[in-house]
Formats: structure tokens, C-alpha cells, sequence
């Protein structure tokens, strides 16, 4: 049963600014929560829904049945945004939303591995379909490339001696399950330090995940490209949940907003570069109150909303 939660519903799709005849991309289905909303606003638009997960795709169908008319669900990895909407003869959109925050479902069945709360096989694919698994990062990557992904990803500052013991371990048997990789982990970590704050395979697992679905790479690739869709006034609104994810945002937002990138010091401007986005959260928009209430999961949901010029 896929059964998903969707954070800051309303937000996110209030800040796309929905013209009933425009076109629309969620580069992230998973529950359909937000493409049934937006979906519900159109009249003669259209929705485009993407996700590499089979799944939430098969769940969509039953989720958005009344409105399928108005929307194309499109199995694909949302950094081939443009090419999927090439393929489609789509030229511009007037918004696209993303919600990057791991479905529930992904993290609730078991057998998918994304979660250290449970065993099962290391996997953490969000498409079943793809040949790397979280299994290769742990038994075959280097000691560096693995301590490397979850102090950077993960922001894990005790990686160096997690990877060090993942090594040591795998050398006298394989590492094949979450359970295992846990107790990995716990062994490396200090008792004081796994006695505070979340649980100690938190930021490992998140790590590993990040880097087994090339996440963060594949958000800036598909946020660039969703700006280059974009048709003037068209917005993009953008739910993360951790702090790398909401950098590059925040980051790419004030970039595209600023324009001209000569030093400080120039009497003028000579790169000619000029403002192509206008940034309508100074600050991120977070959950309120009653929706942390009714789901604890959005505690680090953050929205950002930006208009193209």
C-alpha cells in the first residue's frame, strides 16, 4: 500500500501561482499529493508528473483518476527535464515543483533499504531499475570515496573511522544488510556521542543514500533546467529537508536573482549577465505548527519560491 504524506501541500503549490490554462511539471510525484492539487486547478493545462519510482507511477493512476485527463505521468529521473518535455513538443511551462524529500513509502517498506530502523537487503534505490546499489557503495567503493560521501552528504564527522571499520569489516565477510551496516556504525561511533541527537546511522544512511541516487547533482542539473523552461513569470517552488539540498537552492535562487557576477571593485558592469530569476522567499516557508502536529516527518521541511523575469 503507498501510502504518502505530503509536506506543505498547499504552500508549495499556492507559490506556483496556477493559471488554469498553463502548463505544469511536478518533478516529483511520489504520493500525488501535490499533483492532485494542482491538477484540481486546472482547466484546459496540463500537469506533468515525474518519477522514477514504478510504484508511486501505478499509485498515481488511481490517486489522480478523476483528473487524468489534465495529466501525463512520465517515468524518468527529473534531470531529464528538458528532454522529457522536448519528447513532448513542450517548449515552456509556467511552474515547476519539486519535493525532495524521500517518499514515505520508500522508507516504510522494508525490503527497499533506505531505512536503519529495520533489516533488510542495502539497496536504497529509488529506481529498482538502476545497477548501483547502496550494497556497492559499502562493498566496493575505497575508504575514501566512502568516509568522502558521508562527511559530505551525510555530514557525518566521525566518517573517516565509520569507513575505516566498513573496510575492515567487508574484508572478513560481505555487508549485505541494514542491520549489519548499523552495527557498523554504532561500533565506530563514541558512546557519549550515540547517546545524543538522532539515531547514530541517521547521517551515514543518509550519506550513502545520497550518493548511491547522485541526488544533489542531479537537483542543481534539474533546477538549472527548469529555469531555462520556464516562461516569464512562470515560478518554481522547491520543498527540502535537509540542509545541502536547501544550500543549493538558496544558493542557485540568489545567483539567478543577482545577475551580474563581476568582483565588487569593477567601475562597471562588463559581463553583461543580467537578473533571469526574482526570489520570493528571502526566507524559507516552513510547516506550521498543526501540520508538525499530524506529521513529525516535515520538522525540517523548508520551501522556496522563485519567479522567473
Amino acid at each position: 500500500m503507498f501510502h504518502h504524506v505530503t509536506v506543505l501541500r498547499e504552500e508549495a503549490v499556492e507559490g506556483l501561482h496556477i493559471n488554469p490554462e498553463g502548463v505544469y511539471v511536478d518533478c516529483t510525484l511520489g504520493g500525488a499529493g501535490h499533483s492532485a492539487l494542482i491538477a484540481s486547478q486546472l482547466t484546459t493545462g496540463t500537469l506533468i508528473a515525474i518519477d522514477q519510482d514504478d510504484q508511486a507511477l501505478a499509485h498515481a493512476e488511481e490517486v489522480l483518476a478523476p483528473v487524468l485527463n489534465r495529466v501525463r505521468l512520465i517515468k524518468s529521473n527529473f534531470r531529464q527535464l528538458k528532454d522529457v518535455l522536448a519528447q513532448l513538443d513542450i517548449p515552456q511551462v509556467n511552474g515547476v515543483l519539486y519535493d525532495l524529500g524521500v517518499s514515505s513509502p520508500q522508507l516504510d517498506e522494508v525490503e527497499r533499504g533506505f531505512s536503519y530502523q529495520h533489516d533488510a537487503p542495502l539497496d536504497m534505490r529509488m529506481d529498482k531499475q538502476q545497477t548501483m546499489s547502496a550494497y556497492q557503495v559499502v562493498n566496493e567503493w575505497t575508504e575514501e570515496d566512502i568516509a568522502r560521501v558521508i562527511y559530505q552528504y551525510g555530514e557525518e564527522k566521525f566518517s573517516r573511522r565509520i569507513a575505516r571499520n566498513i573496510v575492515e569489516t567487508r574484508k572478513q565477510h560481505p555487508i549485505e544488510r541494514t542491520h549489519q551496516l548499523v552495527e557498523v556504525i554504532k561500533k565506530s561511533i563514541p558512546a557519549a556521542a550515540r547517546r545524543q541527537g538522532p539515531h547514530p546511522a541517521r547521517r551515514t544512511f543518509q550519506g550513502i543514500r545520497i550518493a548511491v541516487n547522485d541526488e544533489l547533482q542531479a537537483f542543481e542539473d534539474s533546477l538549472q533546467q527548469a529555469t531555462d523552461v520556464l516562461a516569464p513569470s512562470g515560478r518554481v517552488s522547491v520543498i527540502t529537508f535537509h540542509s545541502l539540498e536547501d544550500r543549493i537552492c538558496k544558493q542557485f535562487f540568489q545567483k539567478m536573482s543577482k545577475g551580474c557576477v563581476c568582483p565588487p571593485g569593477f567601475p562597471q558592469c562588463v559581463c553583461g549577465q543580467t537578473p533571469t530569476l526574482k526570489n520570493l522567499t528571502k526566507k524559507p516557508r516552513l510547516p506550521s505548527e498543526e501540520e508538525l502536529e499530524h506529521n513529525p516527518r516535515a520538522r525540517s521541511a523548508k520551501l522556496r519560491v522563485a519567479e522567473k523575469i
